[in-house]
């Protein structure tokens, strides 16, 4: 999860940041990152699969714009039923996922 210069920060309005990242804590464990380099897509959480999720082929899912708690209530419910590998992603989560640029800083 994402908490640097746009993430998790008052430039993302409207979002109890806090709240977020206790809710998805009560879930699984969160590990808080610098920035990812997306801040186009703030609030970004990245989905890592669980080992049996690693073990049938599952790989990151990148979510940006996640800003409510709709859409933090669906990755919960996401990763609850196994997330990437394991469960397939709802439909809804399609609307936020995203491929992050492979550009590389000097």
């Amino acid at each position: 999860m994402c908490r640097d210069c746009c993430c998790g920060s008052p430039k993302v309005t409207g979002v109890d940041h806090a709240a977020q990242t206790a809710r998805l804590r009560e879930t699984v464990p969160v590990r808080i990152s610098d920035c990812l380099d997306v801040c186009d897509q703030a609030n970004v959480v990245v989905v890592q699969p669980s080992a049996a999720g690693r073990a049938a082929g599952g790989r990151p899912v990148w979510l940006g714009l996640v800003n409510d708690s709709d859409a933090t209530e669906d990755i919960v419910a996401w990763v609850r039923a196994g997330g990437p590998g394991v469960a397939p992603r709802p439909g809804i989560l399609d609307l936020y996922a995203f491929t992050p640029s492979r550009r590389r800083t000097p």
